[in-house]
């Protein structure tokens, strides 16, 4: 169906139903497609000009003054896409839904993605080997929700902090995007000023609300409480998980399958190290902030695939106080060290592996190449053989890497024990 324009106006029914469009996306740039490309006016024009080193021409629409205008090609989306994102802006794809041949005025354009630093799923912008989190925060006195997820993963935490510990905590875990109720947006700003690097991002206060946070947490996961997940009892911090369900909801049309558990993260369980440690330490950065080359992780990593290289990171960045937990995690390792012809076999296994869970998250939202499903992450690892797992190290050896998440009583990420009922 067609857009119908409004003769009165002074300006083209093009340009109307651009505006139309826009007023619902103003904090994002509107790449509007029309034919080949994807056009911007106005404020948006000069943004990717400036961003992307296009041109800026202008264009009369009615009677109204030259617009700016800037665009490119829609096969450049994919090169042009990234550059936007890593500059720290949020970008709102409108593509045509109808056949142009069929139109009797303009052509009925929608919407159909909201890409942004924290949700992005694009390998130009990705780090193979770290998370891309996207965070919210909701407070009440001096308590903090903390709940953040990696859309490219299919991670999602969730977590409560004193406020005095929340920036600390969230430079830990290095969010690129961070979801704040409306009515705190400048005092978050302030305080995340020169100490998070990632954007941040208001939503309609009405959004963190723990009813209604339950309500779409339950819904998600079809499941009738939350007491399985072990977070029935949270209110900060599922009003914070809600926050982030609602928001990747709206981004990417409901295709979040792959969010398929949610995970609590005890503050019993690990360690928030301030800023002033991390930097000293030198864990993932140098004391000047420039590289990874002489990083204790650059040390230790000598992972064969995304995934492991992310939870190395995140063990390091996480340290664990909770005895049991530390000895259970050296007696893997030692068995890893003692087996050297195991050891040998599953680093060759796991090398012809791909980022299984990226290219799964792909899948699920709909955003998988054909090159993504021919992809060598289809190699299964080899049936393990019946010697081996006849040997006692090596059968506990297995059980633990393959055995199923309620017997493990681990989150999916098995780094840090999930808080289940």
């Amino acid at each position: 169906m067609a857009v119908k324009s409004n003769k009165n106006s002074d300006t083209t029914p093009l340009m109307q139903q651009y505006l139309a469009i826009k007023a619902k996306y103003r904090e994002q740039i509107l790449l509007y497609r029309m034919g080949d490309f994807y056009e911007t006016f106005y404020e948006d024009a000069k943004i990717i000009s400036k961003v992307l080193g296009i041109a800026l021409t202008k264009r009369s629409h009615g009677k109204t003054a030259q617009v700016p205008l800037a665009g490119f090609p829609y096969h450049a989306l994919d090169a042009y896409l990234p550059k936007l994102i890593e500059a720290g802006h949020k970008v709102a794809i409108c593509e045509q839904v109808e056949d142009p041949k069929l139109a009797k005025t303009v052509v009925k354009r929608e919407v159909i993605e909201v890409v942004t630093p924290g949700t992005t799923l694009s390998d130009k912008i990705l780090d193979q080997k770290s998370n891309n989190y996207l965070a919210a925060v909701y407070v009440e006195d001096e308590s903090c929700g903390i709940s953040y997820c990696d859309i490219s993963t299919g991670e999602y935490f969730v977590s409560e902090v004193s406020l005095a510990r929340m920036v600390d905590y969230f430079q830990q875990i290095s969010p690129r995007e961070i979801l704040v109720p409306a009515r705190d947006y400048e005092n978050f700003s302030s305080l995340f000023k020169n100490r998070i690097n990632g954007i941040i991002s208001k939503l309609d206060d009405w959004i963190f609300n723990r009813v209604y946070a339950h309500e779409t947490l339950k819904e998600h996961f079809r499941v009738p409480n939350l007491k399985g997940f072990g977070i029935e009892e949270l209110t900060l911090g599922v009003i914070a998980a809600g926050g982030i369900l609602h928001y990747v909801k709206e981004n990417y049309q409901s295709k979040i399958s792959h969010l398929a558990r949610i995970s609590y993260l005890s503050l019993d369980d690990f360690m928030i190290l301030d800023t002033t440690t991390r930097r000293n330490l030198e864990i993932t950065n140098t004391i000047f902030g420039q590289g990874k080359e002489g990083t204790l992780i650059s040390i230790l990593d000598q992972t064969v695939t995304p995934m492991g290289g992310r939870m190395l990171k995140r063990w390091i960045t996480h340290p664990l106080i909770r005895l049991p937990l530390i000895h259970e995690r050296l007696e893997r390792v030692d068995a890893f060290f003692q087996q050297k012809e195991l050891r040998k076999k599953m680093r060759e296994i796991m090398g012809q592996i791909a980022d299984l869970e990226r290219l799964l998250s792909r899948i699920s939202t709909g955003r998988a190449t054909p090159r993504d499903l021919t992809s060598r992450a289809y190699l299964v690892c080899r049936p393990v053989e019946k010697s081996e797992r006849s040997d006692p190290v090596n059968r506990d050896l297995y059980r633990g890497i393959a055995a199923p998440e309620p017997e493990r009583g681990r989150n999916h990420q098995g780094w840090i024990p999930s808080r289940t009922g």
